[in-house]
C-alpha cells in the first residue's frame, strides 16, 4: 500500500524534533526544565540518538544563548592534543606551539561549552577538568597565570559513567560534578511510533537537496523500518533514507530492504546477555501484535501483569503503539 504526501502533515515539536512520542516529549520537557538555568548537564543515551541537538536546544533555551556554544568532541581530538585544546597554550609550551592560542574554555566564556564522548577523556586530564568545573580557573599550557572563566557546561556520553567509576576508569568526584541534571535520550527502537514522521521529513529533506519529486512512500517500506531494531538510531536512519532517495528513479520512494536483513543477520550472530535476548524477543512480540499487550502476552505465554513488569524492568516502553500506520505524507509541521 502506497501513500502520497500532502494530506497529513508531519509531526515535528517545538524544538525541533520529529516525532510525538511519549518519550521523546519527556526528553523535551526536560531539557525546557533545566535550560534557563546555569546547572550542568549530562546528555546519555546511544550513539545517534541526537544528544548533541538536545544540548543545542538547551542553551537556545538559557540566558547565555546570545553567546558562543562551543563544541569538543572529546573522542575525536588525540590525546596528546585534547588538553590543548580545552585549555589552550603559550607559544613555545611544546613542540609545534609556534603561536599562543586560546583553549575552548576560553572561547566559551559567558556562554556553553559542550563536551561529547565525555566518557573518553582521558584519566591525566580528569582533575584539570574537575578544577575548572569547580573554582572556574585554569592555565594555559605552558603558562602560571591563572584565568577566570565564566562557562556553563554540557556533556554527554554513549559510555556508562558509573560502571567506569567502579571501575576505576572514570573519577567518581568528577563524574558528580557532571551528574547534576542527567538527561537521557531514548534510542529509536524505544520510539518505534516516531519512525513514520521521520521517515517523512527525511524523504522531504533530502527530495528537496536532489531536487527529486518523491510524492509517495509505500507503506510496507515504512511497516519494515519499523521492525528493524535501528542499532544506529536516527543517524543510521536518516543515512539509509539518504540512500533510498539517491536510489529512487521516479516519484515512488525505493528501498534496499535486503540490507537491513543482512544486517540483522550480522546482529544476530553477536553475542547477548539473556537480558538484551529477553529485550529483544518481547519487543519483537509487541510488533507482531501490533502493540496489543493483552496479544503479546498470549503469545509469550504469560499474563499481562507479568508481561507488564517484564516491560518496565527492561525498559521498553508500555503504552499501546500506533495500530498499522498506513498513510504517510509531506505538509507543513504540526
Amino acid at each position: 500500500m502506497s501513500a502520497s504526501f500532502g494530506q497529513t502533515a508531519c509531526v515535528l515539536s517545538k524544538a525541533g524534533f520529529v516525532g510525538d512520542s511519549q518519550k521523546l516529549e519527556n526528553v523535551l520537557q526536560q531539557a525546557a526544565i533545566v535550560g534557563p538555568t546555569d546547572s550542568t548537564v549530562l546528555i546519555l543515551g546511544e550513539t545517534g540518538t541526537g544528544k548533541g541537538r538536545i544540548a543545542t536546544k538547551i542553551h537556545e533555551m538559557s540566558t547565555r544563548r546570545l553567546h558562543n556554544f562551543v563544541k569538543v568532541n572529546c573522542a575525536a581530538i588525540p590525546l596528546g592534543l585534547l588538553e590543548s585544546e580545552l585549555f589552550g597554550h603559550e607559544r613555545g609550551a611544546f613542540t609545534g606551539a609556534i603561536a599562543q592560542r586560546c583553549g575552548r574554555f576560553e572561547l566559551a566564556n559567558r556562554g556553553t561549552l559542550f563536551l561529547d564522548e565525555i566518557g573518553d577523556i582521558p584519566a591525566e586530564l580528569q582533575p584539570k577538568l574537575l578544577r575548572v568545573l569547580q573554582e572556574h580557573e585554569f592555565e594555559r599550557l605552558g603558562s602560571t597565570q591563572t584565568i577566570k572563566t565564566d562557562v556553563r557546561l554540557i556533556a554527554a556520553t554513549h559510555h556508562n559513567l558509573r560502571k567506569m567509576v567502579a571501575e576505576g576508569t572514570f573519577r567518581e568526584d568528577l563524574f558528580y560534578r557532571l551528574n547534576v541534571f542527567p538527561v537521557t535520550v531514548p534510542p529509536l527502537r524505544e520510539r518505534l511510533e516516531d519512525i513514520p514522521a521521520l521517515v517523512r521529513h527525511f524523504v522531504d529533506v533530502f527530495a528537496q537537496k536532489m531536487n527529486k519529486p518523491i510524492e509517495v512512500i509505500p507503506g510496507h517500506i515504512v511497516e519494515r523500518l519499523r521492525r528493524y531494531q535501528w542499532p544506529g538510531n536516527i543517524r543510521e536512519l536518516e543515512n539509509f533514507i539518504e540512500r533510498c532517495v539517491i536510489l529512487t528513479a521516479g516519484g515512488m520512494l525505493e528501498a534496499p530492504l535486503q540490507e537491513l536483513a543482512a544486517l540483522e543477520e550480522q546482529t544476530a550472530l553477536v553475542p547477548v546477555t539473556l537480558k538484551d535476548a529477553e529485550r529483544a524477543h518481547i519487543r519483537k512480540t509487541l510488533n507482531e501484535a501490533d502493540g496489543v499487550i493483552a496479544v503479546a502476552a498470549k503469545r509469550l505465554g504469560l499474563p499481562r501483569s507479568t508481561l507488564f513488569y517484564k516491560m518496565r524492568r527492561l525498559g521498553l516502553s508500555t503504552g499501546r503503539e500506533e495500530k498499522r500506520p498506513r498513510r504517510y505524507t509531506r505538509g507543513a509541521p504540526a
